[in-house]
Parts: structure tokens; C-alpha cells; sequence
């Protein structure tokens, strides 16, 4: 999809700090990052919500989530992980390219008072940088 910024970062057309590629699923640093190491994993074809995903594609994505779910604990010393996802305008989906959202999480984080900081392309590769050096 041409107007897809997902698309283009998948397809290294755009900028995007790589955490993880296989054949189905990428892995990359989320731009708006209201604490470090937060983690967009989504499909590598295009499918706008949830409901356009194969079963191949879901089963794909939530293994991929399993697994930097927990690189990001050991990496970030998170207490805990929000993993979200949105479908639709009423519900705050802003790309509509499928994409689950791995936030690390503190105690006391106040995380939504930092929701649109947009994150420098150089954190963002240290922080895929260390993410990529943790897996296994």
C-alpha cells in the first residue's frame, strides 16, 4: 500500500529501527516512545485491523509479541507490560496497518502524560540496538 507508512518502513522506504524480521512479521521501535523500548510488532503484508489478518499472520504476531515481550522486560527492568491494539478511528487507530503495541511499564510511570514524545532515529536504534542484542 503507497500511502502506508508501515508499508514503506517494512520496505525500507521510510526509517525504522529494526528490532526483529522474519518472512511473516517485523518488529520495530515505536517513534513515540513515552518510555523506552516500546515495541510495534506488525504484519509484513498489509492488513488494516484485526479482522483482516489470517490465522498464520495472528499466530505469527502473537509469537513474535511472546517472545520481545520478555527481551523487553530483561532489557528495560520493566515491572510490568501493556500490550495494546486498536481497530478503527472511534478507536484511536492512527495507521491503519495492523500493529500491536508493546509498552514497558514502571511503577508510577505516568506514561500518558507522555504519549506523543517523539524519540530521536538515533535512541530509537540504541534502543533496537540493545533490544537485538538480547535476543536469543
Amino acid at each position: 500500500m503507497t500511502d502506508c507508512i508501515f508499508c514503506k518502513i517494512i520496505a525500507k522506504e521510510a526509517a525504522g529501527s529494526f528490532v526483529y524480521e522474519d518472512e511473516q512479521v517485523v518488529a520495530f521501535m515505536d517513534i513515540n516512545q513515552p518510555n523506552p523500548y516500546k515495541v510495534l510488532v506488525v504484519p509484513r503484508v498489509h492488513a488494516p485491523m484485526i479482522y483482516d489478518l489470517t490465522d498464520e499472520q495472528a499466530a505469527a504476531i502473537m509469537q513474535v509479541a511472546v517472545k520481545l515481550s520478555r527481551v523487553i522486560r530483561e532489557v528495560s527492568k520493566c515491572e510490568g507490560m501493556s500490550v495494546f491494539q486498536s481497530n478503527g478511528r472511534v478507536a484511536n487507530q492512527e495507521v491503519f496497518h495492523f500493529h500491536l503495541h508493546l509498552l514497558p511499564r514502571h511503577e508510577n510511570d505516568n506514561h500518558a502524560s507522555r504519549r506523543n514524545t517523539i524519540t530521536d532515529r538515533a535512541t530509537l536504534d540504541r534502543l533496537a540496538a540493545d533490544l537485538r542484542a538480547a535476543l536469543p
